[in-house]
């Protein structure tokens, strides 16, 4: 029998909450390069379909905060009062938590627990008993304090199941490897002490006593732990909210936790979510995290406003070996003073929800800056560099008389037969969905894993005149003999690189907004197609001000003539996306100011400069030492090598 779970753990089995970013982030935050794991290269990303399914159940009032699969029936917890199925007339009274087929949509009429507060997180236990977190006192008429275990089939109450929060809500509940992870606003668990941590056996709902990891000390208003995250291979668990200590160790609003032998509380901290966003507002502002399949990095996100030097309203990315103190993200991706309230990772692909309007937009101020890419409360990312792909559902469509737009999606949770969501408002791919919708795996894509040629000998394309290159073999450190190549499509061109099939590059183009676009073409048997404009989001950038240019690993590195700094972007193949922030890698010992044209080769960067000459440097993505440069082809070589448009390719 299947048990799936939106309580965070492995994708065995294994819930989520709120409100951006100045000039003062962009100086501290963004302008220095962000940490660089080592290994990052594209993955394949398997999307679902961005249409929703028709026959899933509505919900009325409240909200959705929870899902759980046991075989074919689905789970729904949340805080609304009445349900119906799909394209029925009339709601059934039903507060907290339902059961549907997954099939069908039908509603599981038997399946009828009583509780008389909100369900916040679902799990389910080897022998397929539902573990139900919330804010509520009793159950079918029986006291349970915010924890207890179910009959999947009825909902009665398992009698001998002994867990209980004592003292408070539980948010988040986690099954991995016969033992149950809670989190949430509680100081007492089964009657021992447990600052909202704590762990149990899954089957009989008693204490792990091993486990004594301790949140404490409120940063404003109430401490609690709101996400929690453990990783598949289950050796690592992130927890995120409103604490500044954990064992008595300073760890503001997240927490590491090395669950190898005795859990002990991890040598990783932050100062990323120290500073305040919109404190009036937002006491805390790390809302969710969520491993990624293979356990290697998590994503944390976040609401709050702004603050200096802080991840607030933010996506972002952190590498799950790394430790040590004052660490950085991977990538960030701001929202422009909108919140994010909860992600799924899944497939390998970053799925967020909340409040927001745009993402990408770390130059927007509750406005959409330079590089904004629509986005109405629902987004997915590339994991390598955070940018946005082409999925755009939005939260729209709610008819009259319902909620069009609500604060929160409490959940992304990837079920079996794709990622449900459950939110505070009635609409979602522009159709009507109350309170909860299913974005499924049939009608979805596979985004293929693209980069740059990885071929140790090709040809170099050099620029000689409009649409004309010479075209030389190459093989990392010697080059053939040059021949002419006609590319009547390459006009007006500047800087230039390959990504897999195609050729990006930089055409002057009057009336641009910009003055230039970067263009998209198809590269095949060594001919440049016709050419498109690779998106309106990058109408900002002026693509002709870069003085060569090449892409690896999710990032198009530039340089601009007379400025000797290696600069780069993140770029997204699925939708020619830039990303809105320039960013600039270390080197030393070599004048990027005077590049012109530049090519990721087996490993190096080799350029040309305004000698005339041909060179490469070794390049491990991390930083450029010129002293390692050497010179591929003299100014007297018989081939002048200064000219922006310079590209490597196979064919």
């Amino acid at each position: 029998m299947l048990f799936r779970t939106s309580s965070r753990a492995s994708r065995l089995p294994v819930v989520r909450w709120l409100a951006a970013l100045a000039a003062s982030v962009l100086a501290v935050g963004l302008l220095a390069a962000p940490a660089r794991a080592d290994g990052l290269t594209p993955v394949a990303m398997t999307l679902t379909s961005a249409d929703p399914a028709d026959n899933i159940p509505h919900a009325q009032n409240g909200d959705v905060k929870a899902f759980a699969e046991v075989g074919n029936t689905v789970f729904v917890g949340g805080s609304f009062t009445s349900v119906k199925a799909a394209g029925a007339g009339s709601w059934t009274a039903r507060g907290y938590l339902f059961a549907y087929d997954r099939t069908t949509g039908a509603l599981k009429t038997d399946f009828a627990p009583a509780l008389n507060g909100a369900v916040h997180a679902l799990a389910v236990n080897a022998d397929g008993k539902l573990i139900v977190g919330g804010a509520f006192n009793t159950v079918n008429g029986v006291s349970r304090k915010n924890l207890v275990a179910l009959e999947p089939t009825t909902g009665a109450t398992v009698g001998s199941w002994v867990g209980r929060s004592d003292g408070g809500l539980v948010r988040r509940t986690i099954v991995h490897n016969g033992k149950l992870y809670i989190a949430g606003a509680f100081h007492w668990v089964n009657g021992t002490e447990h600052s909202l941590l704590a762990r149990l056996d899954a089957g009989t709902g008693a204490i792990d006593p091993t486990f004594q990891i301790d949140a404490s000390v409120a940063r404003a208003s109430s401490e609690l732990v709101w996400g929690l995250a453990v990783s598949p291979q289950g050796d690592t668990l992130v927890a995120v909210g409103n604490f500044t200590q954990v064992n008595g160790q300073p760890r503001n609003q997240v927490v590491v936790v090395d669950l190898t032998g005795t859990p002990a509380v991890a040598n990783w901290s932050t100062q990323r979510f120290v500073a305040p966003c919109y404190d009036w507002s937002f006491p805390f502002y790390a809302r969710d995290v969520d491993f990624s399949d293979d356990g290697s990095y998590f994503i944390i996100i976040a609401d709050g406003g702004r603050g200096d030097g802080a991840y607030c309203d933010a996506i972002t990315r952190w590498e799950t070996s790394a430790r040590g103190s004052s660490l950085d993200a991977t990538w960030v991706n701001y929202t422009g003073t909108d919140s994010v309230t909860s992600v799924e990772v899944a497939d390998n692909v970053v799925y967020v929800g909340g409040h927001f309007r745009w993402l990408n937009n770390a130059n927007g101020n509750d406005a959409a800056g330079a590089g904004a890419i629509n986005r109405y409360g629902l987004g997915a990312l590339d994991p390598i560099n955070g940018l946005p792909v082409v999925w755009n559902p939005g939260r729209s469509g709610a008819p009259a008389g319902t909620t069009a737009w609500g604060a929160i999606v409490w959940e992304l949770w990837r079920g079996s037969n794709g990622v449900l969501a459950g939110f505070d408002s009635d609409g979602l791919g522009n159709e009507y969905h109350g309170r909860l919708g299913l974005f499924p795996l049939s009608g979805g894509r596979t985004i293929p894993a693209v980069n740059a040629p990885t071929a140790a000998s090709g040809y170099l394309y050099l620029g000689a005149g409009n649409g004309t290159t010479t075209k030389v073999p190459f093989n990392g450190s010697t080059l053939g003999a040059p021949v002419t190549s006609a590319q009547p499509n390459l006009t007006a061109a500047g800087a230039s690189f390959s990504i897999a099939n195609k050729l990006y590059w930089a055409k002057t183009v009057s009336g641009a907004p910009s003055g230039s676009y970067l263009e998209v073409s198809m590269f095949t048997g060594g001919s440049v197609g016709a050419p498109w404009v690779s998106s309106g989001y990058n109408d900002w950038f002026n693509a002709a001000s870069m003085s060569g240019a090449f892409y690896l690993d999710g990032r198009m590195y530039y340089t601009k003539a007379g400025t000797n700094k290696l600069f780069y972007r993140y770029l997204e193949p699925d939708g020619y996306i830039l990303g809105c922030t320039e960013l600039s890698l270390p080197s030393v010992g070599l004048n990027w100011g005077n590049v012109r044209g530049m090519a990721w080769v087996n490993g190096k960067i080799v350029y040309g400069s305004t000698d005339g000459a041909l060179r490469s440097v070794p390049f491990d993505e991390q930083a450029v030492d010129g002293a390692a440069a050497v010179v591929v082809a003299p100014a007297s070589a018989g081939v002048n090598w200064s000219n922006k448009t310079l590209f490597f390719a196979t064919s």
